[in-house]
């Protein structure tokens, strides 16, 4: 195999593959890349057998070939050559591919290409497209309450796919998060309900581009996103019924400023105890005490104003459950709905956005 490339046309694609390579060395071969050059474009596939990412793209192509090598080695040299730099890939005799660029020479060691992972090719046969920014923006909103814990199926984030609708749904037990939105033009024989692992979710963040194209089948899902193909296989067990979790009458309603709250519970968080990060609400009508109290440290208080005419209620949180909430939404007033200090409070932005967008959060004893 030999090729020559420009440094900024491969470095875009290494870098992406960066996430995806593993980096625990269970398998020494999954921290290796597989390099495939064929008459007219270079192939790279990384994977942890879990989530895989393909990418192709044109380069001046001398020799066909295929080999594997590491991920971060090869990454690292690209990064360090000068802009704008041809790099020559020439694999060598006894597994050694030789990387130079001007003056610079590299021989990295490589593995076979025979023992790399079988990585599952998608059909795209189904039509399934969506805008990426929209898509993005509803991975912000859910990702940060997936848990990684033994319970394998909270791992990631429910997506649903309707007739022209898309639902992302997360929970770690303590709190859910929930987001919709409309997908114009399409259709689904049936609908799709999948569970996608949450280093899937984190890698198609970094995509960039107008639409992202989706297919699955038994075990896999597949993202395609102009020359990227990302992989990941489908979470296996049963999604909690999570509209049994979401509130339907919680009467004591409240409005308040988003800004406000945020830089209240930021505060008054100094002082909560690093175990629990608990603050407590002391909600009155047309006012809001914030308090917290650590016995190491001190306490701290805070008043914000709130629209809100309900029974005074006194209720705590874990504050970092909040500003995860609070740091995701760009709407001015945030609206909370609460039964007693007892039950879930539901929190959304107070007015209706293109993208639904609901918070549901378990209250702390303090």
């Amino acid at each position: 195999m030999k090729f020559s490339i420009k440094k900024e046309d491969i470095f875009s694609e290494l870098q992406l593959l960066q996430g995806i390579v593993e980096k625990r060395n269970t398998m020494p071969i999954l921290a290796n890349i597989l390099v495939t050059a064929s008459e007219k474009e270079i192939e790279l596939i990384g994977t942890d057998l879990e989530v895989g990412l393909k990418t192709h793209f044109t380069a001046q192509i001398e020799k066909e070939g295929s080999i594997t090598i590491s991920g971060k080695k090869v990454f690292e040299i690209v990064k360090s050559l000068p802009a704008g730099k041809m790099v020559t890939f020439n694999e060598g005799d006894d597994l050694m591919m030789e990387i130079t660029s001007g003056k610079s020479e590299f021989k990295v060691l490589c593995l076979p290409k025979e023992d790399y992972p079988q990585v599952p090719e998608p059909k795209f046969e189904k039509n399934l497209i969506f805008p990426l920014d929209k898509f993005k923006e509803m991975i912000d909103r859910v990702y940060y309450s997936i848990t990684q814990e033994q319970r394998y199926y909270l791992s990631g984030a429910l997506l649903l796919l309707k007739d022209n609708s898309m639902e992302l749904v997360s929970t770690d037990g303590h709190r859910l998060a929930y987001t919709s939105s409309s997908v114009e033009n399409m259709k689904l024989e049936k609908e799709i309900r999948v569970i996608v692992a949450k280093k899937t979710l984190s890698e198609l963040r970094k995509f960039e581009d107008d639409s992202i194209e989706f297919d699955l089948d038994e075990n896999n899902l597949f993202f395609k996103v102009k020359n990227r193909t990302l992989i990941s296989r489908i979470i296996e067990g049963k999604f909690p019924n999570y509209e049994a979790v979401i509130p339907k009458d919680n009467q004591h309603i409240l409005s308040i400023s988003r800004e406000e709250i945020t830089d209240a519970v930021r505060r008054v968080s100094l002082f909560s105890t690093e175990r629990s990060r608990g603050i407590k609400f002391f909600i009155k009508k047309k006012e809001m005490e914030l308090f917290s109290s650590n016995p190491e440290i001190g306490e701290a208080r805070d008043k914000v104003d709130i629209n809100y005419e309900g029974e005074d209620l006194e209720i705590g949180f874990n504050s970092q459950y909040l500003l995860d909430f609070f740091s995701t939404i760009k709407s001015e007033n945030i609206s909370i709905e609460m039964k007693d200090n007892n039950s879930s409070i539901l929190m959304r932005p107070d007015v209706e956005e293109e993208i639904k967008y609901i918070y549901v959060l378990m209250p702390m004893k303090l």
